[in-house]
C-alpha cells in the first residue's frame, strides 16, 4: 500500500470533513439490524464508526450506554460514572445521548466542570482515586475514536479497574446493544437531554485540578522544572489542550503549546500516509508540523485527540519511532524508581520491539508480553507485577513513584513528561538514549507493511496456528518460536508470531479497516529485514491459497 501525494502536506479543503451532514447523519440515519456490518463490535478498545456510514449513529450510542447501565447493574456497580469526551464532531451529540440514557438508568454522572474534554487517562485515574476510598464503585465511559479521522465516533467503557474492558465484559456489552438494536431500541430507557440535566443525576468535577496536582507523584515535576528544559506541546487539536497551561502553571514549567487550534474537521493537520486526515502523533506525516520545530525546543511532544497516545520529538531524532522511545522509557524508569518493587517487570506486546526485552534483560527485569491491546496490561498495573506497560503504536503507562496504579489505561500526559524527566535527569535527549542502547544492544530495523484483506482472509488469519506454519527457518535462520497465543497469559493474539534470534515477523487482521497487518524486526540489516518481509508474506500468501480465500 504506497504513500499518498498528500502525505506530510497541509489537508486541502476537498478532503475536509462536512461537520453538519456528519452530525446530521448522527440523528437521521438509522443502521439496517440485519446487515452485520452495521451492529455493534467491540475492538481492541470500543466501538467505532461513521455516522454518514450507518456505523456510529445515535442507535448505537442508546443501545451501547443501555448495555452498559444493566451490565453495571448486574455487576453491582453503584458508584458514579466518569463520562468523558474528546473533540471529534461526533462525540457532542454521543456525549448528550448517553447523559440521556444514564440519568434515565438512575446512574450518577461526573462530568468535567466546564462540560469540557476529558482525555482517557483523565477518566482512567479518576476511577483509581475514587474507588481507594470504600465507597460505591465507580467506572466510566469514554467517546472518542482514538487518532482516527474525523469522520468517526467512538466510545469505549472502562470498568472498575479503570482500563480497557476486557473481552468478557465486551461480549456482555455487546450482544445485548446488538439484541437492543434489532429492537429497535424500544427497550432502552432515555429521558430528553433537558429533563437529564435536572435529574440531580449530573455532577460537575473539576478533573483539571485533580489531574494535574497529582501529576507529581508519577513524574519528578521539580527536576524538569529546575532544569529548565524548553518544551514544544501540540494537543493535535485534541482533549489535552486544556491541560497544559495549568501543568505549566502548577509546576513551574517552560511550556508552549504550538497550536491551539480546535476544529471538529481537523483542518489544520497534515495529511497521513494514506491520504486521510489522521491525529496519529507516531505517524511522521500527521506530525510534520511539530518535527519543523524540532530546533525551536529542547523537546516537544505531540498527543492523539484522547490523549492516550505520545509523539516525542527531539532535536536529533526528530519524532522518535515510538519502539525506540519505548525502550529508553523501560531503561530509565527501572533505574530511576527506588520505591519499585524488585520484582516487577515489563509488559509488552507482542508486536513490540524486541530491543525491549534486550533493555530488559540487561536491568534484571523480566518482560511479560500480551496480546495487541491495552486491557492485556490492567491487572498487572493494578497489582504492581507490570511496572511499566507499553504497546508499539505510542501506548503506554507506568506506576507511581510509590509503585501503586497511576492509570490501567495509556497516559500520553505522564510519556510526555517522562521524556523531559530523562533529559533534565541525564542530560541526554531520548534519541540520544537511543543510540547508545543500540550500541550495546544491536540496532534493530522495525517495519509494519498494511496488506488488503477481506473479511474471509481476516478471519484465516484470526484462526491461525503454529501447526499451520511448516517451515522451519525464517530468512536464513532457525525459527526459535511460533506463537498464536501469548507467553505472558496463554491468551491468544488474533493471529501468529515467528521468531528467530536475530529477527520476527507478526500477522494479523486489523479490528477496524479491511486490512491485515505484517509487523517486521530485524537486527541485522536492511537486507535482512526484506527477506524476512519477502518471506512472511509468502507464508501468509499460501495460508490464504489453501484455505482457497
Amino acid at each position: 500500500m504506497g504513500i499518498s501525494p498528500l502525505a506530510g502536506k497541509p489537508a486541502p479543503q476537498s478532503i475536509l470533513a462536512n461537520i453538519p451532514r456528519l452530525v446530521s447523519a448522527y440523528y437521521t440515519n438509522h443502521p439496517d439490524p440485519s446487515d452485520k456490518s452495521l451492529l455493534v463490535e467491540f475492538g481492541t478498545s470500543g466501538h467505532r464508526g461513521s455516522s454518514t456510514a450507518n456505523s456510529f449513529n445515535e442507535d448505537h450510542i442508546l443501545a451501547i450506554t443501555q448495555a452498559i447501565c444493566e451490565f453495571r447493574k448486574a455487576k453491582g456497580i453503584s458508584g458514579p460514572l466518569f463520562l468523558g469526551k474528546d473533540t471529534h464532531a461526533l462525540s457532542e451529540p454521543s456525549f448528550a445521548t448517553a447523559i440521556e440514557v444514564l440519568a434515565a438508568n438512575g446512574v450518577d454522572i461526573v462530568v468535567q466542570s466546564d462540560w469540557g474534554y476529558t482525555p482517557t487517562p483523565v477518566v482512567s485515574h479518576a476511577i483509581l482515586v475514587h474507588n481507594r476510598s470504600n465507597g460505591p464503585t465507580a467506572d466510566g465511559i469514554v467517546i472518542t475514536p482514538s487518532h482516527n479521522p474525523p469522520e468517526d465516533g467512538g466510545i469505549k467503557y472502562n470498568p472498575p479497574d479503570g482500563g480497557p474492558a476486557q473481552s468478557d465484559i465486551t461480549a456482555v456489552i455487546q450482544s445485548r446493544a446488538n439484541e437492543l438494536l434489532q429492537g429497535k431500541n424500544h427497550s432502552v430507557k432515555r429521558i430528553a437531554y433537558e429533563r437529564a440535566l435536572k435529574s440531580g443525576r449530573i455532577v460537575l468535577k473539576d478533573f483539571i485540578g485533580s489531574f494535574v496536582g497529582d501529576l507529581r507523584n508519577v513524574i519528578d515535576m521539580e527536576a524538569v522544572r529546575s532544569s529548565g528544559i524548553r518544551i514544544g506541546v501540540d494537543p493535535m487539536g485534541g482533549a489535552s489542550l486544556p491541560y497544559w497551561e495549568p501543568i505549566a502553571d502548577k509546576y513551574g514549567l517552560s511550556i508552549e503549546i504550538v497550536n491551539r487550534s480546535l476544529d471538529p474537521r481537523f483542518g489544520f493537520m497534515t495529511v497521513d500516509k494514506d491520504g486521510k486526515i489522521r491525529m496519529d502523533c507516531s505517524s511522521p506525516y500527521a506530525m510534520a508540523r511539530l518535527i519543523d520545530l524540532k530546533d525551536t525546543f529542547d523537546i516537544a511532544f505531540g498527543n492523539d485527540p484522547d490523549c492516550d497516545r505520545h509523539g516525542i520529538v527531539t532535536s536529533s531524532a526528530g519524532l522518535m519511532n515510538p519502539n525506540h522511545y519505548l525502550s529508553v522509557a523501560a531503561w530509565y524508569l527501572f533505574q530511576n524508581r527506588p520505591g519499585w518493587k524488585e520484582n516487577a517487570g515489563v509488559g509488552k506486546t507482542l508486536v513490540s520491539s524486541a530491543m525491549i526485552d534486550r533493555v530488559s534483560a540487561s536491568i534484571g527485569r523480566r518482560v511479560f508480553e500480551v496480546p495487541v491491546g491495552f486491557k492485556w496490561f490492567v491487572g498487572g498495573l493494578l497489582e504492581g507485577s507490570y511496572a511499566f506497560a507499553c504497546e508499539e503504536s505510542a501506548g503506554a503507562s507506568f506506576l507511581r513513584q510509590d509503585a501503586t496504579p497511576w492509570t490501567t489505561d495509556k497516559d500520553g500526559f505522564i510519556m510526555d513528561l517522562l521524556a523531559a524527566e530523562i533529559m533534565a535527569k541525564t542530560g541526554k535527549e531520548p534519541g540520544e538514549l537511543y543510540t547508545s542502547l543500540t550500541n550495546r544492544f544491536g540496532n534493530p530495523l522495525y517495519e509494519r507493511i498494511d496488506e488488503p484483506a477481506n473479511a474471509e482472509r481476516k478471519s484465516i488469519l484470526k484462526k491461525l496456528v503454529p501447526e499451520m506454519i511448516s517451515i522451519d527457518t525464517l530468512a536464513g535462520e532457525k525459527i526459535e518460536a511460533k506463537l498464536s497465543r501469548a507467553p505472558a497469559n496463554g491468551a491468544p493474539i488474533g493471529g501468529i508470531k515467528v521468531v528467530t534470534q536475530n529477527g520476527w515477523f507478526a500477522a494479523r487482521p486489523s479490528g477496524t479497516e479491511d486490512i491485515y497487518k505484517i509487523y517486521t524486526e530485524s537486527f541485522k540489516d536492511r537486507e535482512h529485514l526484506l527477506l524476512i518481509q519477502q518471506e512472511a508474506k509468502e507464508i501468509v500468501s499460501g495460508i490464504f491459497k489453501k484455505a482457497g480465500a
